[in-house]
């Protein structure tokens, strides 16, 4: 499956929402209350610019189970995105806007923030990091507490699910 358009009404009303969260948050100390993890992998595959074109183009959100509907067809600085994870009545729907992109030869990648109606608060970042070897190395970090009452009373399983996707995110660019 591909992105899905967004609808510019949505999409205008996701712009115009305030982050939920404190803009400086990738920090090596985040603010109390806020948890901060970061995940590598190596990646089997050797094909940067693909891999990038991939995670530009939600392929990454996608492969890892989550419906993406978007602004654009691809993550640019502003892209508002509407991520959903199961379906239905009982899917949870998951917005956030892309607050900064990383466009360098060999390092390419964006980060996105939550915006009201995410069961969580906080950014999460994508890269990918071409080494010298050859090798692309894909790290996701991110910072984040809990937002929904969902969420809060999930508590370890909460997590655990964060932890999971970031563990299926590292996972989806060698299975496209």
């Amino acid at each position: 499956m591909t992105v899905r358009p967004l609808g510019e009404e949505r999409a205008a009303a996701r712009r115009a929402a305030p982050l939920t969260y404190p803009r400086d948050l990738m920090t090596d100390e985040p603010p109390p209350g806020y948890r901060h993890f970061s995940k590598s992998l190596n990646l089997a595959r050797r094909d940067f610019d693909g891999a990038a074109r991939d995670l530009f183009a939600w392929r990454v959100h996608d492969r890892a189970g989550l419906e993406a509907r978007a602004s654009g067809t691809a993550a640019r600085a502003g892209t508002v995105v509407e991520l959903r994870l199961g379906m239905g009545g009982l899917g949870i729907r998951i917005p956030c806007r892309v607050v900064e992109v990383v466009d360098e030869p060999d390092r390419r990648g964006f980060a996105y923030g939550t915006l009201p109606g995410h069961p969580e608060s906080g950014e999460e970042r994508f890269v990918l990091e071409r080494q010298p070897d050859g090798s692309i190395r894909f790290t996701v970090a991110a910072v984040s507490r809990h937002a929904s009452v969902l969420a809060r009373l999930g508590g370890p399983v909460s997590r655990w699910v964060q932890d999971a996707m970031t563990g299926r995110y590292l996972h989806a660019l060698d299975r496209l």
